[in-house]
């Protein structure tokens, strides 16, 4: 693992850092193009811009809440990784449809578009929570386990590198959808799947992490992909019900 590339003077710059910023970067250019594909304005890169923003936001408030009091708030904040999903996916999806609503975007054709995105960006960002010793599974002895003596927490006894397990499956998302894009499946379809299927993903990957359990075996993160594998089926189902494209 690599958590420090380098230093100047105090300032350390991660591996995680370098790999969210790349995620963000490579999801701002997938963006920009399926928006040409689906005629969009591209002043509707401000939506995810903005949605960078308020991921970054979200995923570290929620991180920090979900650890409170295992270290002081401020070193929670400040920790080298400690990037929640589920709270990037909040608080990404909630700045983005605000500025789609003062710029009057439609909002399901714009959201379609930025599924690759979404995909893409995540995965990148999970190989900078691997990178950083974040994030990680249960032991295993498996033969691909890895320690993590500098992670978040240290282990020196070999887990699941559950975050390369995610990154994979979400750059196999991010191939399907620009497909489904390219082939003319409809906003409300490609949304609903990419919502169905990246739930389901980490849902099961939940069951082989280090998280709390607060509902008999489910953590946090399996309730929200819960709610996202249900929000994607409405979706699939009001498209299969004959709604219009948009």
């Amino acid at each position: 693992m690599y958590p420090i590339l380098f230093r100047i003077g105090d300032f350390e710059v991660t591996s995680f850092g370098l790999m969210v910023a790349m995620g963000a970067l490579v999801g701002l250019w997938l963006f920009r193009r399926e928006l040409v594909r689906s005629g969009l304005p591209e002043s509707a890169t401000d939506a995810a811009v903005a949605g960078v923003l308020g991921g970054l936001a979200g995923a570290k408030l929620l991180w920090t809440f979900e650890h409170a009091g295992e270290a002081p708030l401020m070193s929670l904040l400040l920790s080298r990784g400690g990037m929640s999903w589920f709270g990037g996916l909040i608080g990404g999806v909630a700045a983005g449809l605000f500025v789609m609503w003062r710029r009057r975007l439609p909002i399901v054709a714009t959201l379609a578009a930025a599924t690759p995105a979404l995909a893409a960006g995540h995965a990148i960002g999970r190989i900078g929570c691997f990178l950083v010793g974040d994030d990680y599974g249960r032991p295993t002895d498996l033969p691909w386990g890895v320690a993590f003596p500098e992670g978040l927490p240290p282990t020196t006894v070999p887990v699941h590198p559950t975050q390369l397990y995610e990154a994979a499956a979400l750059a196999l998302v991010t191939w399907a959808l620009v497909r489904w894009r390219r082939r003319g499946v409809s906003d409300t379809v490609v949304l609903g799947r990419y919502l169905a299927i990246a739930g389901a993903i980490r849902f099961a990957i939940e069951f082989i992490r280090v998280n709390v359990r607060v509902l008999g075996p489910l953590t946090v993160a399996h309730l929200v992909s819960l709610a996202l594998v249900a929000a994607g089926v409405a979706l699939l189902a009001r498209a299969g019900s004959g709604s219009p494209r948009r």
